[in-house]
């Protein structure tokens, strides 16, 4: 079974210009609570004086989920996000050569020392803390490094080891495959006669987030990372809806309450200022949406002619647009939803071309307009006839 931490209140704010009010945090983490995912990274209290006492509110609500909050490989660090009462520490430092030579100046014996003396410190201090360790940009640095730094943190008391893709570096079926990589990583601890949870944290440069975090999830990786709207660094990274939905559609992982994440979508939206996308998978205003006349005439028969997930699932409904591209079928249906069933030939076809005119000029038609036409349309017939 399948763990998904939601870093909507961490990586997501490190979104350009999305930051969530204290109450506003709290609202989005009782949302998360409720939609069942198994950690909430909340923050990482060391960045401000108000992200520490809004992990520290988050830290003390009785969730079913573990609060969890971000931690340099620094034991200042540490005691910041333990003083807020969490049960999980992400503990993240980089082991690229690169790396340690031209920014940190020291050598990867040196980095390990550090890393693992944080995370006896972090354990010593609360012993049942769960605790992640990360190698920053993991899947481009010496895979040799990631294997030696993962193996001292899991000896020094590490629970999980996460495997970022910092870049949006991975591509499934080519040599950078998240699939292989995750297998190679367990077969080593595996070797060791070690047994860590493997999670994975995707980022969506090449918009390959969640397939890699699939690929990941078929080599076994235990925990998943996701933001509500995919929001996170540059493009983000993998998508909650998108995660869970097919989590559990196609993998049988039926674990979560899908009907509340509209709500949660919603609310988000509103407070980090970055729209839902109208075509956005699952949560999109148009995701459920037939269109054109051939799509919206074979879905009103039966849904599944377009549609391979249904909207009561995320509990939201089907609609059918009205514009330049609907047919008489459509139309029909559309006006069997406002009452007017009784219309004849000569004025349904009068209506469509309204209805197309209105479309032409780039606007869809709900069903309070359509309403509207209907009632010109027999006035403007009535008027004609006298």
């Amino acid at each position: 079974m399948v763990w998904v931490l939601d870093s909507t209140l961490r990586e997501g704010e490190q979104t350009p210009g999305v930051y969530f009010d204290k109450h506003i945090k709290l609202a989005i983490a009782n949302m998360l609570d409720e939609v069942g995912v198994d950690i909430i990274e909340a923050g990482h209290p060391m960045v401000t004086p108000e992200i520490h006492a809004a992990v520290k509110s988050i830290a003390q609500k009785d969730y079913k989920a573990i609060v969890g909050a971000h931690s340099r490989s620094l034991k200042a660090d540490v005691d910041l996000a333990l003083e807020c009462g969490v049960n999980f520490i992400g503990i993240f430092y980089c082991v690229s050569d690169e790396r340690l030579n031209n920014v940190f100046k020291k050598d990867l014996n040196t980095a390990i020392n550090q890393i693992t003396d944080v995370i006896k410190y972090a354990k010593s201090q609360k012993p049942d803390l769960l605790v992640r360790y990360t190698p920053e940009d993991t899947v481009r640095s010496q895979f040799e490094n990631v294997v030696t730094a993962a193996v001292a943190a899991v000896e020094a008391g590490a629970d999980i080891i996460s495997v970022a893709d910092t870049t949006g570096y991975m591509v499934p079926g080519t040599k950078r495959s998240m699939y292989d990589y995750i297998s190679r990583l367990k077969d080593e601890f595996a070797k060791r006669n070690l047994n860590p949870k493997v999670a994975v944290h995707c980022h969506n440069d090449r918009g390959l987030a969640l397939a890699n975090s699939l690929d990941a999830y078929r080599a076994g990786a235990d925990i998943i990372d996701a933001t509500t709207l995919g929001l996170g660094e540059r493009a983000g990274i993998t998508d909650l809806a998108q995660l869970l939905v097919v989590l559990t559609v196609d993998f049988g992982e039926n674990r979560w309450n899908l009907k509340k994440l509209p709500e949660l979508y919603d609310l988000v939206s509103k407070h980090s200022g970055v729209p839902i996308p109208h075509n956005f998978p699952m949560t999109g205003k148009n995701a459920f949406t037939h269109c054109a006349g051939v799509h919206t005439h074979a879905a009103s028969i039966n849904p599944m002619h377009y549609e391979s997930l249904t909207p009561e699932l995320l509990g939201r409904q089907r609609e059918f647009a009205l514009d330049h591209m609907s047919g008489i079928a459509s139309l029909r249906y559309a006006l069997g939803l406002i009452g007017e069933n009784e219309i004849d030939e000569e004025m349904q076809n009068d209506i469509l071309k309204e209805v197309k005119a209105v479309g032409q000029r780039g606007r869809t038609i709900d069903l309070s307009e359509l309403k509207h036409i209907v009632d010109a349309v027999k006035h403007h017939q009535t008027y004609k006839h006298i």
